[in-house]
């Protein structure tokens, strides 16, 4: 049996439930099975990949292509999203030019929030 290497690597903090609870709707996805997803947040200090360190990796979304090439935020969000069938539409709309320099703003707004977000999301009870 071979092993199909994957069209993506996606490196996500799993510390972050926010952050793990929407990777885990993407692993759920028809196609995820293509892409390989590393939770930073279990990695020692360093370097997680060539190119990336994981102080790096838990403060922004970041992808590897299959050649190699590191992509972050709304354009990690966007190649992810194309390679995953029923999220492709939403990749290609937000890799377009324009949108992707909006749809990167909003990440970064979300990024300043996203301390607060979080103590929200632990403060909710359980159902």
């Amino acid at each position: 049996m071979t092993h199909k290497a994957s069209v993506l690597t996606v490196f996500y903090d799993g510390s972050c439930q926010l952050c793990a609870a929407e990777i885990g709707v993407y692993r759920r996805c028809s196609g995820a099975e293509r892409l390989t997803f590393v939770d930073v947040s279990s990695h020692d200090d360093g370097q997680v990949t060539a190119g990336l360190t994981n102080a790096d990796a838990l403060q922004r979304f970041h992808v590897r292509n299959a050649d190699g090439s590191l992509a972050s935020g709304a354009k990690g969000f966007g190649l992810m999203w194309l390679a995953l069938p029923g999220w492709h539409w939403l990749g290609r709309v937000v890799l377009l030019p324009g949108v992707l320099q909006l749809s990167d703003l909003a990440y970064c707004a979300f990024l300043v929030f996203r301390p607060a977000l979080q103590w929200f999301w632990r403060a909710l009870p359980t159902r």
